[in-house]
C-alpha cells in the first residue's frame, strides 16, 4: 500500500502544528506545503524536506487529503474548492463565517463522497473524553479559557477563536436544549471581542458560565461540573481531572482567628495523555481510508450556530468596537 499523501493550506502557527504532525506519521508523506507568503512556505518546506506552493490549486491531484489553516475569511472558499474536486478536507474551526456556508460545505462532502472534518481539537483530549463517562445531569459548568492578545488572529473575535471550544463541549455534555443566553464582552486590542462572558440556561435547569478573555496576563485552560454529590474539575492545558466528594465544612473559633476549614475525598482520575491534535488527525485519516462520512455534522453545525448567535448578540448590544 502506497503513503497517503497529505497537504496543508496554511503556514501559519496553527498550519505548522499540522505540518509537524504529518511529517512524523508513518504511513504518510507530507506531499505539499501552501501559504500566499512564499517565503514563509518555503522556509516551512524546506525544514520538512517538502514541496512549497503558494497557489493551493496547485495540490490539486498532488494529495489525497488536507488540512486548512488560513484565515476563517478564507475557510468557505479553499474548502469548497478542494472537496468540489474531490479531495477530503480537515478544516480548522471556526467552519465558516455563516451557518449557511457551513451546510453548504457539508452538502458538497455528501454529494462528492469524501470526508469533511471540523477541527474541534479539545474533543481529542483525553481529559475531555474520560469527562464524557463522568457528568451526569449537570447543575452548573463553568469554563475559562484566559490568555494574552495575540495579534496573528485578527479576522475574528474572543468568541470564534476561543470560546467555541467551550461552547461545543458544553452543548455536547448537557443532553437539554437551551432555553436562554446572556452575554456580555468588549473590546479592548481589536476592532472584534477581546473578551465575552455568557451565561446559558438549560430545559433541564443546568446553568453554564463561559469566559474567554484574550487579554489576560496568564494562560488558563478549565472547565468545572458541579451535579449531585460530586464537583468535578478538569484543567485542558495539564489535561487533568479529578473529583471532589463527600465535601464537609466547619468554622473553627481559636484565640486568635476565626478561621473556615473544607475537607472532601478527592479521586484523581487517570488520564492516557497524548497530543490532542495528533489523535484528530488520526481520526481524520482513518476515516478517509475507511471513506467514512462525518458522524458529526449535527454537533459542528450547532456550535458554529450558537457561536454565531453569540457574537450577534455581542454586536446589537454594541459592545464590540475598536476601543484601543
Amino acid at each position: 500500500m502506497r503513503e497517503l499523501r497529505a497537504g496543508v493550506i496554511g503556514t501559519g502557527q496553527m498550519g505548522k502544528y499540522h505540518v509537524r504532525i504529518y511529517a512524523e506519521l508513518m504511513g504518510i508523506k507530507l506531499a505539499a506545503v501552501c501559504d500566499i507568503n512564499k517565503e514563509r512556505a518555503n522556509e516551512v518546506a524546506n525544514q520538512y524536506n517538502t514541496i512549497a506552493y503558494d497557489d493551493y490549486r496547485q495540490l490539486f491531484g498532488k494529495v489525497d487529503f488536507v488540512s486548512i489553516a488560513v484565515p476563517t475569511s478564507l475557510h468557505y472558499k479553499v474548502a469548497k474548492d478542494f472537496l468540489s474536486a474531490g479531495i477530503p478536507v480537515l478544516l480548522e474551526k471556526p467552519m465558516t463565517r455563516t451557518i449557511e456556508e457551513g451546510k453548504e460545505l457539508f452538502r458538497i462532502a455528501k454529494a462528492k463522497g469524501v470526508v469533511l472534518h471540523v477541527g474541534h481539537v479539545e474533543r481529542f483530549n483525553a481529559a475531555v473524553q474520560e469527562l464524557k463517562n463522568i457528568v451526569e445531569n449537570p447543575m452548573l459548568i463553568e469554563t475559562r479559557r484566559l490568555g494574552p492578545y495575540n495579534p496573528r488572529v485578527k479576522d475574528i473575535g474572543v468568541v470564534m477563536d476561543l470560546m467555541i471550544h467551550d461552547i461545543d463541549i458544553i452543548l455536547n455534555l448537557v443532553n437539554s436544549e437551551v432555553e436562554k443566553i446572556n452575554v456580555i464582552g468588549n473590546s479592548v486590542y481589536s476592532e472584534h471581542e477581546d473578551l465575552a462572558n455568557i451565561q446559558m440556561v438549560f430545559k433541564s435547569g443546568c446553568l453554564a458560565n463561559i469566559t474567554a478573555s484574550r487579554v489576560t496576563e496568564h494562560k488558563i485552560r478549565t472547565l468545572a461540573v458541579t451535579q449531585k454529590d460530586a464537583y468535578i474539575f478538569l484543567d485542558y492545558t495539564d489535561q487533568d481531572l479529578h473529583i471532589h466528594r463527600q465535601a464537609a465544612s466547619e468554622y473553627r473559633l481559636t484565640k486568635e482567628a476565626l478561621r473556615y476549614k473544607q475537607e472532601s475525598f478527592i479521586e484523581r482520575i487517570f488520564v492516557h495523555k497524548d497530543n490532542p491534535l495528533k489523535l484528530e488527525i488520526l481520526y481524520f485519516i482513518n476515516n478517509v481510508i475507511k471513506k467514512k462520512k462525518s458522524n458529526s455534522e449535527m454537533e459542528d453545525l450547532r456550535s458554529l450556530a450558537m457561536a454565531l448567535d453569540v457574537v450577534e448578540m455581542l454586536k446589537k448590544q454594541k459592545m464590540i468596537k475598536n476601543a484601543s
